[in-house]
């Protein structure tokens, strides 16, 4: 399960956002039956994701679109290298020119990236904003730049959620991967899913997943569903 927009609507803060109650309810009924494995997979930083999710204490976490993992106690901390932590401090300052200069944007840090969130800015403003990050960072070897609803995400660690849906496939011996999400980013992990498999997109846009909800407040039932089926 991806989890803004998906398991919490979308909110102008990222701190303010929060699961549906049905929603974590139905979670951690799946997550507690046998033979099923529950797994947020998000964007956010893995702290971040903790803090407002809340998630089943059986589920497993991926943060930061597949830099940090959380697949246990004994999960390894992820541990960046000289290069990294230098285009890290490059994709920070860049990002923080942009706030100063342009009203209603805001960062948002990660371990291993940094996150220009530009709901709040007017139009002209957060395409300018987009647009000076992108070219401030054009010649930053080892930054990775990838677009999400009203957010540019910015790591210096190479993941997405397609490769995470396969590590926490071969990691738990799934016999088969449901994926809800809502967002640009959650199209690699539609598009990593395979026969038997199943993909739920929750809103417009186009998208490789073979079903659609309209939002959020559909998630529950799904859940729900999913839950009934797996008893």
């Amino acid at each position: 399960m991806d989890f803004d927009g998906t398991m919490s609507p979308l909110v102008s803060r990222a701190e303010d956002a929060r699961p549906l109650p049905a929603a974590a309810a139905a979670l951690e009924a799946l997550s507690a039956l046998e033979g099923t494995t529950a797994a947020l997979v998000s964007g956010r930083a893995l702290a971040s994701l903790r803090a407002v999710a809340s998630p089943p204490a059986q589920a497993l976490l991926v943060g930061s679109h597949g830099a940090e993992v959380w697949l246990g106690p004994d999960s390894p901390a992820l541990s960046l290298t000289p290069a990294q932590e230098q285009a890290l401090t490059r994709a920070r300052q860049a990002v923080d020119l942009a706030v100063a200069a342009f009203p209603g944007t805001a960062a948002e840090q990660k371990p291993a990236g940094v996150v220009l969130h530009y709901r709040r800015a007017s139009a002209q403003d957060g395409q300018s904003a987009v647009a000076q990050v992108r070219a401030g960072l054009a010649d930053s070897p080892g930054v990775f730049v990838s677009e999400g609803k009203m957010v540019l995400e910015i790591s210096v660690v190479k993941a997405n959620k397609g490769e995470s849906l396969a590590m926490l496939r071969a990691t738990t011996g799934a016999t088969a991967v449901v994926f809800v999400g809502d967002d640009v980013t959650d199209e690699h992990g539609f598009a990593a899913l395979e026969p038997g498999d199943l993909g739920i997109k929750v809103g417009p846009g186009e998208t490789a997943a073979a079903y659609r909800i309209d939002s959020p407040a559909q998630v529950p039932a799904v859940l729900e569903l999913l839950v009934a089926a797996r008893s």
